[in-house]
Protein backbone atom coordinates (compact mmCIF):
# COMPACT_ATOMS: atom_id res chain seq x y z
CA UNK A 1 0.00 0.00 0.00
CA UNK A 2 2.87 2.37 0.84
CA UNK A 3 4.37 1.73 -2.60
CA UNK A 4 1.05 2.59 -4.20
CA UNK A 5 0.75 5.92 -2.38
CA UNK A 6 4.41 6.70 -3.08
CA UNK A 7 3.85 6.04 -6.78
CA UNK A 8 0.65 8.09 -6.73
CA UNK A 9 2.44 10.99 -5.05
CA UNK A 10 5.27 10.91 -7.59
CA UNK A 11 2.77 10.81 -10.45
CA UNK A 12 0.91 13.83 -9.10
CA UNK A 13 4.17 15.76 -8.62
CA UNK A 14 5.24 14.87 -12.17
CA UNK A 15 1.92 15.98 -13.67
CA UNK A 16 1.91 19.25 -11.71
CA UNK A 17 5.54 19.90 -12.64
CA UNK A 18 4.78 19.26 -16.30
CA UNK A 19 1.79 21.61 -16.22
CA UNK A 20 3.86 24.37 -14.60
CA UNK A 21 6.62 24.01 -17.19
CA UNK A 22 4.18 23.86 -20.10
CA UNK A 23 2.16 26.88 -18.99
CA UNK A 24 5.38 28.81 -18.38
CA UNK A 25 6.55 27.96 -21.91
CA UNK A 26 3.18 29.01 -23.36
CA UNK A 27 3.49 32.44 -21.78
CA UNK A 28 7.25 33.09 -21.98
CA UNK A 29 8.62 31.53 -25.19
CA UNK A 30 6.32 33.55 -27.51
CA UNK A 31 7.93 36.74 -26.18
CA UNK A 32 11.30 35.75 -27.66
CA UNK A 33 11.48 36.94 -31.29
CA UNK A 34 13.07 35.11 -34.21
CA UNK A 35 14.12 36.98 -37.38
CA UNK A 36 13.69 40.33 -35.65
CA UNK A 37 15.91 42.27 -38.09
CA UNK A 38 14.24 42.61 -41.48
CA UNK A 39 15.42 43.81 -44.91
CA UNK A 40 12.47 45.51 -46.61
CA UNK A 41 14.21 46.66 -49.79
CA UNK A 42 13.30 43.61 -51.88
CA UNK A 43 9.68 43.07 -50.81
CA UNK A 44 7.48 42.05 -53.73
CA UNK A 45 4.80 39.85 -52.13
CA UNK A 46 2.14 40.95 -49.64
CA UNK A 47 0.96 38.14 -47.39
CA UNK A 48 -1.18 38.23 -44.25
CA UNK A 49 -1.69 36.46 -40.96
CA UNK A 50 -5.36 36.00 -40.11
CA UNK A 51 -6.94 34.74 -36.89
CA UNK A 52 -10.43 33.74 -35.81
CA UNK A 53 -9.37 34.26 -32.20
CA UNK A 54 -8.00 30.75 -31.77
CA UNK A 55 -6.42 29.63 -35.03
CA UNK A 56 -3.93 31.44 -37.32
CA UNK A 57 -4.03 31.17 -41.10
CA UNK A 58 -1.35 32.26 -43.57
CA UNK A 59 -2.94 34.22 -46.42
CA UNK A 60 -1.26 34.84 -49.78
CA UNK A 61 -2.26 35.97 -53.29
CA UNK A 62 -3.74 33.22 -55.42
CA UNK A 63 -1.65 34.37 -58.39
CA UNK A 64 1.83 35.84 -58.37
CA UNK A 65 5.09 35.61 -60.23
CA UNK A 66 6.04 32.67 -58.03
CA UNK A 67 2.92 30.48 -58.25
CA UNK A 68 -0.69 30.18 -59.31
CA UNK A 69 -2.22 28.42 -56.31
CA UNK A 70 -5.41 27.62 -58.23
CA UNK A 71 -3.45 24.95 -60.12
CA UNK A 72 -2.57 23.31 -56.79
CA UNK A 73 -5.83 23.98 -54.91
CA UNK A 74 -8.65 24.17 -57.50
CA UNK A 75 -11.42 26.73 -57.02
CA UNK A 76 -13.80 23.92 -57.99
CA UNK A 77 -13.11 22.16 -54.68
CA UNK A 78 -15.26 24.82 -52.98
CA UNK A 79 -19.03 25.02 -53.01
CA UNK A 80 -18.99 28.34 -54.86
CA UNK A 81 -16.66 27.06 -57.62
CA UNK A 82 -15.74 30.68 -58.44
CA UNK A 83 -12.35 32.38 -58.58
CA UNK A 84 -10.88 34.45 -55.74
CA UNK A 85 -7.93 36.81 -55.20
CA UNK A 86 -6.50 35.38 -51.96
CA UNK A 87 -6.05 31.94 -50.43
CA UNK A 88 -5.61 31.19 -46.71
CA UNK A 89 -3.81 28.09 -45.45
CA UNK A 90 -4.22 26.51 -42.04
CA UNK A 91 -2.98 23.23 -40.61
CA UNK A 92 -4.63 21.42 -37.72
CA UNK A 93 -6.09 18.30 -36.18
CA UNK A 94 -8.62 16.64 -38.47
CA UNK A 95 -10.94 15.81 -35.58
CA UNK A 96 -11.09 19.43 -34.48
CA UNK A 97 -11.59 20.64 -38.03
CA UNK A 98 -14.27 18.18 -39.12
CA UNK A 99 -16.02 17.08 -35.93
CA UNK A 100 -15.91 20.26 -33.84
CA UNK A 101 -17.57 23.14 -35.70
CA UNK A 102 -18.17 24.86 -32.33
CA UNK A 103 -16.56 24.45 -28.89
CA UNK A 104 -19.82 22.99 -27.57
CA UNK A 105 -19.31 20.09 -29.98
CA UNK A 106 -15.90 19.19 -28.57
CA UNK A 107 -15.64 15.60 -27.34
CA UNK A 108 -13.11 14.39 -24.77
CA UNK A 109 -11.88 11.73 -27.21
CA UNK A 110 -11.18 14.37 -29.86
CA UNK A 111 -9.28 16.59 -27.42
CA UNK A 112 -7.29 13.65 -26.01
CA UNK A 113 -6.25 12.39 -29.42
CA UNK A 114 -5.24 15.89 -30.52
CA UNK A 115 -3.19 16.56 -27.39
CA UNK A 116 -1.18 13.34 -27.55
CA UNK A 117 -0.33 12.80 -31.23
CA UNK A 118 -3.12 10.25 -31.73
CA UNK A 119 -5.17 12.03 -34.39
CA UNK A 120 -4.72 12.69 -38.08
CA UNK A 121 -4.12 16.17 -39.46
CA UNK A 122 -5.74 18.22 -42.20
CA UNK A 123 -5.04 21.32 -44.24
CA UNK A 124 -7.85 23.86 -44.38
CA UNK A 125 -7.91 26.33 -47.27
CA UNK A 126 -10.19 29.35 -47.50
CA UNK A 127 -10.50 31.72 -50.45
CA UNK A 128 -11.15 35.46 -50.10
CA UNK A 129 -11.90 38.34 -52.45
CA UNK A 130 -10.18 40.91 -50.22
CA UNK A 131 -8.20 41.23 -47.02
CA UNK A 132 -9.01 43.92 -44.46
CA UNK A 133 -6.24 44.95 -42.07
CA UNK A 134 -7.31 44.98 -38.42
CA UNK A 135 -6.71 43.36 -35.05
CA UNK A 136 -7.37 39.94 -36.58
CA UNK A 137 -5.46 40.50 -39.83
CA UNK A 138 -1.90 41.78 -40.19
CA UNK A 139 0.18 42.43 -43.28
CA UNK A 140 3.48 40.60 -43.82
CA UNK A 141 5.64 41.79 -46.73
CA UNK A 142 8.30 39.50 -48.17
CA UNK A 143 10.70 39.18 -51.06
CA UNK A 144 10.10 36.76 -53.91
CA UNK A 145 12.79 34.43 -52.58
CA UNK A 146 11.27 34.47 -49.10
CA UNK A 147 7.86 33.72 -50.60
CA UNK A 148 9.27 30.76 -52.51
CA UNK A 149 10.48 29.32 -49.19
CA UNK A 150 6.99 29.81 -47.76
CA UNK A 151 5.49 28.07 -50.80
CA UNK A 152 7.73 25.05 -50.20
CA UNK A 153 6.76 24.93 -46.53
CA UNK A 154 3.03 25.04 -47.31
CA UNK A 155 3.23 22.46 -50.09
CA UNK A 156 5.27 20.11 -47.93
CA UNK A 157 2.48 20.16 -45.33
CA UNK A 158 0.10 18.39 -47.71
CA UNK A 159 -0.10 14.61 -47.88
CA UNK A 160 -0.12 14.20 -51.66
CA UNK A 161 -1.44 11.20 -53.56
CA UNK A 162 0.61 9.00 -55.89
CA UNK A 163 0.18 11.58 -58.65
CA UNK A 164 1.51 14.38 -56.41
CA UNK A 165 -1.95 15.93 -56.19
CA UNK A 166 -3.65 17.19 -53.05
CA UNK A 167 -6.19 14.80 -51.53
CA UNK A 168 -9.53 16.51 -51.01
CA UNK A 169 -11.41 15.41 -47.90
CA UNK A 170 -14.98 15.12 -49.13
CA UNK A 171 -17.12 16.36 -46.27
CA UNK A 172 -20.09 18.56 -45.52
CA UNK A 173 -18.19 20.01 -42.56
CA UNK A 174 -16.84 22.98 -44.51
CA UNK A 175 -17.41 26.37 -42.92
CA UNK A 176 -18.81 28.19 -45.95
CA UNK A 177 -18.91 28.35 -49.74
CA UNK A 178 -15.25 29.30 -50.10
CA UNK A 179 -13.26 26.62 -48.24
CA UNK A 180 -12.15 22.99 -48.42
CA UNK A 181 -10.20 20.39 -46.41
CA UNK A 182 -7.27 18.24 -47.52
CA UNK A 183 -5.15 15.43 -46.13
CA UNK A 184 -2.02 16.68 -44.38
CA UNK A 185 1.25 15.43 -42.92
CA UNK A 186 2.12 15.38 -39.24
CA UNK A 187 0.20 15.11 -35.99
CA UNK A 188 -1.25 17.79 -33.75
CA UNK A 189 -0.11 17.85 -30.11
CA UNK A 190 0.38 20.10 -27.10
CA UNK A 191 3.77 20.97 -28.55
CA UNK A 192 2.84 21.40 -32.20
CA UNK A 193 -0.49 23.16 -32.68
CA UNK A 194 -2.13 24.93 -35.59
CA UNK A 195 -0.46 28.13 -34.41
CA UNK A 196 2.94 26.46 -34.13
CA UNK A 197 2.54 25.48 -37.78
CA UNK A 198 1.70 29.08 -38.75
CA UNK A 199 4.61 30.43 -36.73
CA UNK A 200 6.98 28.01 -38.46
CA UNK A 201 5.56 29.12 -41.80
CA UNK A 202 6.66 32.68 -41.01
CA UNK A 203 10.08 31.43 -39.94
CA UNK A 204 10.44 29.54 -43.23
CA UNK A 205 10.03 32.87 -45.04
CA UNK A 206 12.55 34.58 -42.73
CA UNK A 207 9.77 36.70 -41.18
CA UNK A 208 9.54 37.67 -37.54
CA UNK A 209 7.90 35.04 -35.36
CA UNK A 210 7.99 33.77 -31.76
CA UNK A 211 10.64 31.26 -30.76
CA UNK A 212 7.74 28.87 -30.07
CA UNK A 213 4.03 29.32 -29.54
CA UNK A 214 0.94 27.20 -29.04
CA UNK A 215 -1.45 30.15 -29.38
CA UNK A 216 -2.33 32.79 -31.93
CA UNK A 217 -1.51 35.51 -29.39
CA UNK A 218 2.13 34.43 -29.53
CA UNK A 219 2.22 35.25 -33.24
CA UNK A 220 0.21 38.46 -33.21
CA UNK A 221 2.28 39.83 -30.31
CA UNK A 222 5.02 40.46 -32.90
CA UNK A 223 2.65 42.18 -35.36
CA UNK A 224 0.96 44.85 -33.25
Amino acid sequence: MKKFFRLLFKSIVFILGFLVLYISAVFLLPLIPVNKTQNDSNNQITAYILTNGVHTDIVVPVKSEAIDWSTFIPFTDTKSKKGYKYIAFGWGDKGFYLDTPEWKDLKFSTAFKAAFWLGDSAMHTTFYDEMIIGEDCKRVDMSLEEYKQLISYIKNSYDLDQNNKVELIKTDAVYGNNDAFYEAKGSYSLFFTCNTWASNALKSANKEAPLWTATQQGIFYHYK
